[in-house]
């Protein structure tokens, strides 16, 4: 029995660690695929001359929507960078989902708004139109007050009174570049068949914000939203390029995307309820678009950069990525059908798999293959030399991608001009291996545990604001 057991912990290490050696061979393979295309993508914008092109109206207007609920600490500095936004023609719509702060007088007063009798465009179903208003100061602004009902909702509201062609959604506590719609409406200038293009999500935390806009880029003295600079790094830079590179993109994250209305109105909509409402549009846009156009796209580009607040206490994050872990849980097993479908190219082949293994089932395998892997030490069943491999699979490889990713962003975007902030993050990323990464694999099982036995609740989140 003891005997049969040492044989069964045995080989379970040796499964973790081939898992492991697996998910940094793939990442590094993204990483590469990655490089190329920035690389490309960095050059082509450098030969655009926008003023030429809007000259001749080459471009597609565009309709932004901002989902508010109790954002008065952020909104205002939210709603003065787009309104400063380089684009020719765009429509700013704020909808505000029964905030039970004072949101609404906040917009109202800071904007001129007046209310105003309006017939939506479109009929997605979405939770009673309370009022629309007017701004008497800026012409291309529009705010819905609606009953709340959550962000999915807000957004079905917004995308019944959207005008253009074109809709970006973000959220109310982000900050776009000025030039940021100048390049994410480019993909759908380039290639009629897409439908949808996530853009870079960075972190505000530490950067100086004036009159809307980031005035210096910093780095918080919080240790917890360092580290999640260095994650958005790579997941966003290197893991989602890499990924469209082989037209695999599975999620456009609800703080920055762009998609065309037709297919958003085609579609229904997002899914009031949902824990993951930007993984399962898109999931959902994969399934109904491919059947009239097979060569449908939904893309990612690096180049246009939204940044965001993050959560920078330990209840907050802990919140957060707990949800995460549900809404991609839920969103993969609504779809699993999907799982090595031919019918679905790339994405079903490879991306789908992907996610539920690495990404869903991943913090599971790697939590249990820990505690097994110390248990192991502990009886000394495992042998020296295994324990460096096992390490050096499940912890160097991290610090390896993590470097990567920032030296990467110098070479690429220089967002970070600083040698001492370089130093920092490279510092962060070796660090975060070390009880932070055990930790979020940690809080990801704790989501796992309360979507099978029913707790699906969002959870809340805490925001400090911009400021002044």
């Amino acid at each position: 029995m003891i005997t049969g057991l040492k044989y069964f912990i045995i080989l379970f290490n040796e499964v973790v660690l081939i898992y492991f050696l697996l998910i940094a061979a793939i990442y590094i393979f993204l990483t590469v695929l990655a490089l190329f295309k920035i690389t490309a993508s960095r050059k082509s914008f450098e030969n655009i001359d926008y003023e030429k092109i809007f000259r001749l109206g080459n471009h597609i207007p565009v309709s932004i929507l901002i989902p508010a609920y109790n954002e008065a600490s952020g909104i205002v500095q939210s709603i003065k960078s787009l309104l400063s936004l380089e684009y020719p023609e765009y429509q700013l719509i704020v909808i505000n989902d029964g905030s039970d702060d004072n949101t609404l007088d906040i917009i109202i007063k800071n904007f001129g708004f007046k209310k105003v009798f309006f017939i939506p465009y479109y009929s997605i179903k979405c939770e009673k139109i309370k009022g629309v208003y007017l701004s008497s100061k800026f012409p291309n602004m529009v705010l819905v007050d609606k009953e709340n009902g959550g962000k999915a909702d807000a957004q079905n509201a917004g995308i019944n009174i959207a005008k253009h062609p074109l809709i970006t959604i973000i959220d109310a506590d982000s900050i776009l570049e000025r030039d940021c719609l100048l390049k994410i409406t480019r993909p759908f200038m380039q290639n009629k068949n897409v439908v949808g293009v996530g853009g870079t999500i960075r972190i505000a935390n530490g950067c100086t914000i004036r009159n809307g806009f980031i005035e210096k880029i910093g780095l918080s003295k919080s240790w917890f939203a360092r580290i999640q600079v260095v994650e958005y790094l790579r997941s966003f830079l290197f893991g989602r390029t890499g990924w469209d590179v082989i037209n695999g993109t599975m999620i456009i994250s609800g703080a920055f995307g762009c998609f065309t209305r037709k297919a958003l109105v085609k579609v229904g909509g997002y899914k009031s309820g949902s824990l993951g409402e930007d993984m399962e549009l898109v999931l959902r846009m994969h399934k109904k678009l491919r059947k009239d156009n097979p060569k449908t796209r939904i893309s990612f580009i690096s180049d246009p950069v939204c940044w965001t607040e993050t959560p920078e206490t330990y209840k907050v994050l802990k919140s957060q990525r707990v949800r995460w872990q549900k809404g991609t849980l839920e969103n993969v097993l609504k779809y699993k059908w999907m799982f090595l479908n031919f019918k679905y190219g790339v994405f079903g082949l490879f991306a789908f798999p992907y996610y539920v293994l690495f990404e869903t089932i991943g913090p599971f395998v790697e939590f249990v293959g820990y505690f097994v892997f110390i248990i192991s030490v502990i009886l000394n069943i495992v042998v020296f030399k295994f324990v460096i491999a096992f390490l050096c699979a499940a912890i160097l490889y991290g610090t390896v991608l993590s470097t990567m990713s920032v030296i990467l962003e110098e070479l690429s975007f220089r967002k970070y001009p600083r040698t001492k902030e370089l130093l920092i993050l490279v510092l962060t990323g070796f660090l975060e291996n070390f009880g932070y990464r055990q930790l979020n694999t940690f809080w990801r099982v704790i989501g796992m545990i309360e979507y099978i036995f029913g707790k699906k609740s969002w959870g809340k989140m805490e925001k400090k604001g911009f400021g002044n």
